[in-house]
């Protein structure tokens, strides 16, 4: 992991297309402004968590004949 110190108004670059900007710093909390390509999917990390985790109960409840009909369906 590389940790990077900035300050309120400073910017840093992910690649060519991906803009990083320290909008506001408090006592308990950083502001960050992201400039992306609309394509780029933006989570914060307990939303892609909480994704994840329906995910799998999705899996889990799914019973093997739903999963198989599916499958053929889609061709795999």
């Amino acid at each position: 992991m590389l940790v990077l110190g900035r300050k309120k108004g400073e910017s840093l670059y992910i690649g060519n297309d991906i803009c990083l900007r320290i909008e506001d710093i408090s006592a308990n909390m950083v502001k960050v402004g992201i400039e992306a390509p609309k394509e780029v999917v933006i989570l914060r990390s307990e939303l892609k968590e909480k994704i994840a985790s329906q995910n799998l109960k999705a899996t889990q409840s799914a019973d093997v004949d739903t999963l198989k009909s599916l499958s053929k369906q889609f061709g795999k």
